[in-house]
């Protein structure tokens, strides 16, 4: 047991060098208790369970150093908590930041919540739907994303914020090209793509500036 901590503490340090050992354990907390509670929530894919650490945690984890200056963060659809917990880890080791969390699912924001408290973690969950989260909190520095929906659908529910200085750190698999392209027909924004370090076939697009071209 020991000897898998470690190896996947290496794994960690390979995403970010300078992790330390209490956020490790806070990782190796919340990968418990996803399995603990997944049992009863659908929180992740059961056929993702055994590859939860590579596939979920780390996967989420590769986000962070992209704008690991930026203070304050959102999450939109945190649905089991990625990558926005693991995020919160690691603002938590930072001792400063916050991020919130956007949820509509009453059984997800109650398993959320109870990570955050067990876990001490400087995030607020916010039980409702997207589009209300604007009258809640300010803007925040980044927004981010993971399997929640098309980029067209993704840049409708963001553009409120998009539109100003936010920035978009959305996760998509290998058809995010199609993704782009149909998200052009209604949209013009500025674009960066990031390899994804886990997948050869997903990538993180960073994005800001986003302009509406429908009439």
């Amino acid at each position: 047991m020991v000897v898998f901590v470690e190896q996947k503490y290496q794994e960690l340090l390979n995403i970010l060098p300078s992790v330390s050992r209490e956020t490790m354990e806070n990782l190796i907390q919340f990968e418990s208790l996803i399995i603990q509670w997944n049992t009863h929530i659908n929180l992740i894919s059961a056929a993702t369970v055994p590859f939860l650490w590579t596939r979920h945690i780390l996967d989420s984890a590769q986000i962070y150093p992209l704008y690991s200056q930026c203070l304050h963060w959102c999450d939109f659809g945190s649905g089991g908590g990625f990558p926005a917990i693991v995020i919160a880890i690691f603002l938590k080791e930072k001792q400063k930041g916050h991020i919130d969390l956007v949820e509509s699912n009453g059984k997800k924001v109650a398993f959320l919540r109870t990570v955050i408290a067990q876990l001490n973690l400087p995030a607020t969950v916010h039980h409702c739907r997207i589009e209300d989260i604007y009258q809640k909190i300010n803007a925040p520095e980044i927004i981010t994303a993971r399997g929640l929906a098309s980029l067209d659908t993704l840049l409708q529910l963001t553009f409120p914020w998009l539109k100003q200085k936010t920035i978009a750190l959305l996760q998509k698999g290998r058809d995010y090209a199609i993704e782009i392209e149909n998200a052009y027909a209604n949209w013009r924004f500025n674009l960066q793509k990031h390899q994804s370090k886990i997948d050869k076939n997903s990538v993180i697009l960073e994005i800001s500036h986003v302009r509406s071209c429908r009439g």
